[in-house]
């Protein structure tokens, strides 16, 4: 097994035994854990997660493979999450996205040859009232035009 918990990892691990009584309780922050130590969640990591929570690695599988914020195979430094719901979508979406893959060159579900960018839709990012918008790793960027996204991510390159 090549993934190993980090001692910060470590320290939080014991500190959330003592909070959840039952092991399984875990496995949500240990996903989360090991996500964000390895930028995404390999199959050694899963056994760890197996290990410390007490499910079978594939419980821990089907959990990481429930939510689309869990990815099991290396991601780009900056992930873009574009919102391909009903406001985002008359808003204008679909030329933010078009701007992305222009500039980026790559389509949705691909990332940049330099592993740089990927580019993802997704569900309903509950900031209607500033469509359209596109999560870059953690942050919002609400109320774009295909302009200011451009901008933002040559600002990130």
């Amino acid at each position: 097994m090549s993934f190993v918990w980090s001692d910060e990892n470590l320290q939080m691990i014991e500190s959330l035994k003592k909070r959840y009584p039952k092991p399984q309780a875990l496995v949500l922050p240990l996903l989360w854990m090991a996500h964000y130590q390895e930028g995404y969640i390999s199959l050694d990591a899963i056994d760890a997660i197996a290990l410390v929570s007490m499910l079978p690695p594939m419980e821990v599988y089907r959990v990481a493979t429930f939510y689309t914020m869990f990815h099991l195979a290396p991601i780009g430094k900056y992930h873009l999450q574009v919102c391909k719901t009903l406001s985002c979508t008359l808003c204008g979406k679909e030329d933010i996205l078009k701007s992305i893959q222009e500039l980026l060159k790559i389509e949705v579900g691909q990332t940049t040859p330099d592993n740089l960018f990927t580019l993802s839709q997704v569900e309903c990012l509950g900031s209607c009232g500033t469509s359209p918008v596109v999560q870059i790793n953690d942050t919002y960027y609400e109320n774009l035009t295909p302009q200011s996204i451009a901008e933002i991510i040559k600002g990130l390159k």
